[in-house]
């Protein structure tokens, strides 16, 4: 897989759209870099990017972007509700897939140096990245904010990582570090009131509230530092603050871990404290892009609550979230815009969103892609599609109230293989378009050859392994098809029938496109393998596949003409 980097930084200036386009235009123009999202915000002052790439022209990106905003921003003139310390206040490096964190910190060090050395920017390490342990939150670096700068870089112990230990009037100071995907969140309160929702977020943040004796001094420890009550959530900084633009208040957070503090936890938690304090939530807001993973469990999380089933198509499960959430209330919310998967996937001429009728047409032409294999993996689909139908079907009906856990397990299953084997369709097409592009490579040397021979080689193991895994995988839309037809709604149990019918038909498909390209393999052992692994896999799954549909046959004849079985 290869590395792909996001980059979120944000810059000190929300209002003066010309500025914002000259920043933007510098990461656009570098090559491998990708403009996600830009989310200016007018009474912060404040400015959230987020592009993503390659490890080296993300670096190169954020470069050229910090310098550019070093350039257009003054800090000294700078005035906004969010805490600041320089034009380009953080740059975070996030890693999205076959990156470490480790490799993250790396970059934000080549980042920081030479913006230290050639901007003449102070740069402190945060995070994943700090060079020590009291720098790894950035709300400790940015104590003071830019007012206090002057003053701080005069202290040995505010040396920066980077850069000269002197004040950057115009520019102020930068924090570059790596860390995980942090998600900005906005809880709204129906009040204008900051005070209000100041005490629902001292309430969550995980820092908490300072702990007070009875008559209300602050209690201090042995050091003199403020000791706190610790607030209800882990890995989540709040503020209250108050937004006109809006006409509300709003409960600010960062949630710097959503695995241990998920959206929808944040969401319930305001929404509870605020009953204490007689206020109600009615909403809320993602500044910048969300995981997908993270409005999936938001969505299952409320399903789950209502009684519904969690195994239905994942754009529904979104929906859900952005209900639930009220993610709508101040602003749109377009999760083709808003979720980072959905920005980054590719898009174009699929198979998979080709109509029924259009795939048909195009399958029945004599082009050779696509062909039976990816004939297979739809199969293998709708195998998967009616086995989760007809758990959605059972689940909430009256007399499969204890159902409930095992058939909405299979109907999420029954989704996930569902969505595997339709990738498979058009995975199918480019493995065989792969081995097309191999026997049209030169042969007139024999260093032609040679690399002609070795391509070959890769495509047509590629060529195999799709398939392979697509016949793999129909174990499993049995397993469920079998669980469907035994103890699922029994008016659906023709449909269970065909479910077990479809993955049966889908390895047969799939076992013949592994056999056919076999021979094109030159490593015979493999070859011998691959062949004996995918004749036990066919034989097994054509045995479920007909004793499934058979015992719902036997069934349904009885039902229908009894004594006849």
């Amino acid at each position: 897989m290869s590395a792909l980097v996001e980059c979120v930084p944000n810059f000190s200036e929300g209002r003066d759209r010309a500025v914002l386009d000259a920043i933007t235009r510098e990461i656009e123009g570098v090559e491998g870099a990708r403009l996600l999202d830009v989310d200016p915000g007018a009474d912060t002052n404040r400015t959230v990017v987020t592009f993503v790439g390659p490890p080296d022209a993300v670096v190169e990106a954020a470069f050229r972007a910090i310098r550019t905003a070093s350039q257009r921003i003054d800090m000294s003139k700078h005035r906004g509700a969010h805490p600041r310390m320089g034009a380009t206040d953080v740059c975070p490096f996030v890693p999205v897939s076959g990156i470490t964190m480790e490799q993250c910190a790396e970059l934000a060090r080549q980042l920081g140096e030479r913006v230290g050395r050639e901007l003449s920017i102070p740069v402190y390490l945060y995070e994943n990245a700090a060079s020590r342990p009291e720098r790894r939150s950035l709300a400790d670096v940015r104590v003071g904010e830019y007012e206090a700068l002057s003053e701080k870089l005069k202290q040995p112990e505010w040396k920066p990582d980077f850069g000269p230990a002197e004040f950057n009037a115009k520019a102020g100071a930068t924090a570059i570090g790596a860390r995980e995907f942090l998600i900005a969140y906005n809880v709204n309160i129906n009040s204008p009131n900051r005070k209000l929702a100041t005490q629902i977020a001292l309430s969550v943040r995980e820092k908490g509230r300072i702990k007070r004796t009875p008559d209300g001094t602050a209690i201090r420890d042995e050091d003199g530092k403020l000791v706190y009550n610790p607030g209800l959530l882990r890995e989540c900084r709040a503020v209250g603050w108050e937004i006109p633009e809006y006409r509300r208040a709003q409960v600010s957070i960062n949630l710097t871990n959503y695995h241990v503090t998920p959206i929808h936890l944040a969401f319930d938690t305001c929404a509870a404290e605020g009953e204490r304090h007689g206020i109600r939530v009615t909403g809320s807001e993602l500044v910048g892009l969300v995981p997908l993973e993270a409005m999936l469990m938001a969505g299952r999380h409320y399903l789950r609550k209502q009684g519904q089933s969690t195994g239905i198509p994942e754009e529904r499960i979104v929906e859900i979230a952005i209900q639930s959430l009220g993610l709508n209330e101040v602003a749109p919310f377009d999760p083709e815009k808003k979720i980072i998967e959905y920005r980054i996937r590719e898009t174009g001429n699929r198979l998979v969103d080709m109509t029924i009728r259009g795939f048909a047409d195009e399958l029945s032409t004599d082009s050779p892609a696509p062909g039976g294999g990816s004939v297979a993996a739809v199969c293998g689909s709708l195998g998967a599609a009616l086995a989760a139908m007809v758990a959605n079907l059972t689940i909430g009906k009256k007399g499969f109230e204890e159902a409930y856990e095992e058939m909405d397990r299979v109907a999420s299953e029954g989704q996930r293989l569902k969505d595997a084997f339709l990738a498979d369709v058009d995975r199918d097409t480019d493995a065989f378009n792969a081995v097309m592009a191999a026997m049209r490579l030169p042969k007139k040397s024999d260093e032609d050859k040679a690399a002609r021979a070795k391509a070959m080689e890769e495509a047509n193991r590629g060529a195999i392994e799709v398939p392979l895994g697509v016949l793999a995988r129909c174990e499993a839309v049995l397993d469920l098809a079998d669980v469907v037809a035994e103890r699922g709604n029994p008016n659906s149990a023709s449909d269970a029938a065909v479910a077990a019918l479809c993955a049966g038909a889908c390895a047969e498909g799939a076992y013949d496109n592994v056999m056919i390209n076999l021979p094109g393999i030159t490593d015979r052992a493999w070859a011998t393998e691959t062949a004996t692994n995918a004749k036990q896999l066919l034989e097994a799954a054509s045995r479920r596949a007909t004793g499934i549909a058979g015992k719902v046959r036997t069934r349904l004849e009885e039902e229908a003409i009894p004594g006849s079985g």
